[in-house]
């Protein structure tokens, strides 16, 4: 027979319409989480995933393990995480490809905005425009003279058919009327080979891969693609305040986010824990300056209103540039 204490419970349980019992979300996490990388280890989303790998577990008092799944230009990577139980053990390092990629107008197994949670923002990788130093200029200025005068379109380099790189040129192309040639390489690892040989005669990418040639002298920073110069090579402008161009901006983000409907209190304790690290000045100093990372941080929803708006501005790059999937 039941007792009085147990008709009690079973009436409250139902007069609340739900289990009576600890929530996900007061539980998490119990177990490690997982964060996804789409790209092989070495590059900057995997260093800062390590990074957050190493700093949260203290705070969160579970393993953290990175995950590398490269292939299909990240798609693979993300397909996985959107979908993962949205329980908050599966995170992914994304990129500002997540919505350039998706773009260029390929056919996705995901959505890039709806099936995903945005956590937070948490660093840009500079990238900037890069000749040799056998080439004779040294300004932007002197650069868009130097390509106009050209008989023959400049060529540069790329990371693939619809990559950051390529992206970067075309909206320098749009503003300026430059002629240029695409060349695609297999991945970034082919650019500054070429860009020292002469194979091409310029390139927009990543700074922190090119600082050992600048250093040399071999290659010539000329501006920054983003929105703001950057600490490592605070003396070059960006393009849009030595052109001026004020239109131009070419921001490469990293960021975390996780399946779609995680739930809320979960992103909202991974986003303050994962801020306080992106913000802190040994962090900032000591891990991220020195391999040319600039720090960020934001709200979940500044990060979903920055993919939004890149996603429709790099469509009609994509559009106007006439970029297919290859």
């Amino acid at each position: 027979m039941p007792t009085r204490r147990s008709l009690f419970v079973a009436a409250l349980a139902a007069a609340l319409g739900t289990y009576v019992g600890p929530a996900p979300a007061q539980t998490w996490p119990s177990r490690p989480i997982r964060i996804i990388v789409p790209l092989p280890p070495g590059g900057s989303p995997d260093y800062m995933a390590r990074l957050l790998s190493e700093k949260l577990q203290p705070v969160l008092g579970q393993p953290l393990v990175v995950e590398n799944k490269p292939g299909a230009s990240g798609h693979i990577a993300r397909d996985f995480v959107a979908k993962a139980p949205a329980d908050g053990y599966t995170l992914l390092m994304t990129e500002a490809s997540h919505v350039i990629s998706a773009a260029v107008g390929a056919k996705l197994p995901y959505d890039p905005i709806d099936d995903f949670q945005p956590i937070a923002l948490i660093a840009t990788i500079p990238f900037g425009l890069t000749v040799n130093s056998n080439t004779p200029v040294h300004t932007l200025r002197e650069f868009i003279d130097y390509a106009k005068a050209s008989p023959r379109p400049l060529t540069y380099g790329t990371a693939g058919v619809g990559a950051p790189h390529h992206f970067a040129v075309e909206l320098l192309r749009a503003e300026t009327g430059i002629k240029v040639t695409h060349v695609p390489y297999k991945g970034s690892a082919g650019i500054i080979p070429a860009l020292l040989s002469g194979e091409i005669d310029f390139t927009i990418a990543a700074v922190n891969s090119l600082l050992p040639h600048f250093k040399s002298g071999k290659l010539r920073p000329i501006a920054i693609a983003g929105s703001t110069r950057t600490s490592v090579l605070p003396d070059i402008p960006t393009i849009a305040e030595a052109g001026p161009f004020p239109g131009y901006s070419m921001d490469i983000w990293l960021g975390v986010m996780a399946p779609a409907r995680t739930p809320r209190p979960i992103i909202d304790r991974l986003n303050t824990e994962i801020n306080r690290i992106v913000r802190d000045p040994q962090v900032i100093k000591e891990r991220m300056s020195t391999v040319g990372l600039e720090p960020l941080g934001s709200t979940p929803e500044k990060m979903l209103e920055v993919m939004k708006t890149e996603l429709a501005k790099y469509r009609k790059v994509a559009r106007d540039a006439d970029i297919k999937p290859e």
